[in-house]
């Protein structure tokens, strides 16, 4: 395994919208992209083959072993990872070509630019994020459950000063489509850690959710974008939460 090579590994599902902007923004960069397919039935897979991707087929059971699994196959000496719906700037890339090829670090985190509904958002919590997206490979792996799944590494980490654009939501109907999911793999992930429902704790918590991002985290200053951010983000609260509650009754049946 070279030392200063870089995969770009990318866990997917029905992302055929997106997909082809994520490979090409790392493409003058990684020497080989890796995508694993949760057997997506769009073009997803047939897009990322045109664009060179080696594209593995396996099925979804969580996000930190399907991303161990996309890490596994990695054969550079550096692993980029990258959510189908994020893209690196060019800037960026020449950032990350420079460190790799000298540096003590075994890891950087990213910063983030988050856009809501096509617009950046400055506020709501989302303009301080950064996450741990390039690893040496022999040194990383992702520990978590369904949902929170962690890139840890063993060895020092470093901080690049460039973003990755993270293009989460572009309408409404997107953000609801995933909204499902993920909030029953939440609810799926606190039933197996034996967290119990909790009326009280739930009443409790749901304003100060809206109230954390939208005055605490200054959501109010995102305009609408901020308004619904911070109200979809509680509502998402109060869903998982009533799965929770969903799966306790389902245990007494």
């Amino acid at each position: 395994m070279t030392n200063q090579r870089i995969s770009l590994f990318i866990i997917a599902h029905n992302e055929e919208r997106h997909i082809a902007k994520c490979i090409l923004s790392a493409k003058n960069l990684v020497s080989e992209v890796i995508v694993v397919d949760a057997f997506s039935t769009d073009k997803t897979a047939l897009i990322c083959r045109d664009l060179g991707a080696q594209v593995f087929t396996r099925a979804f059971d969580g996000f930190t072993n399907q991303k161990n699994f996309a890490l596994s196959k990695v054969s550079c000496g550096w692993a980029l990872n990258l959510d189908a719906d994020e893209t690196l700037s060019p800037d960026l890339a020449e950032e990350i070509a420079r460190v790799t090829k000298n540096t003590s670090f075994d890891g950087f985190d990213i910063p983030f630019y988050n856009y809501f509904l096509g617009k950046k958002m400055r506020f709501s919590g989302l303009n301080k994020e950064k996450h741990l997206r390039l690893v040496r490979t022999e040194k990383a792996a992702y520990e978590g459950g369904l949902v929170h799944e962690g890139l840890v590494v063993r060895g020092p980490v470093g901080r690049l000063t460039n973003h990755i654009n993270h293009y989460s939501y572009d309408s409404i109907e997107t953000y609801f489509r995933k909204f499902n999911n993920y909030t029953s793999l939440a609810a799926g992930h606190l039933h197996a850690q034996g967290k119990r429902f909790s009326l009280i704790s739930t009443l409790v918590r749901l304003p100060f959710e809206f109230a954390k991002r939208y005055l605490l985290k200054l959501g109010v200053l995102d305009g609408v974008r901020g308004l619904m951010w911070a109200s979809f983000s509680t509502f998402y609260v109060f869903v998982k939460y009533m799965k929770l509650w969903q799966l306790e009754q389902e245990d007494k049946k």
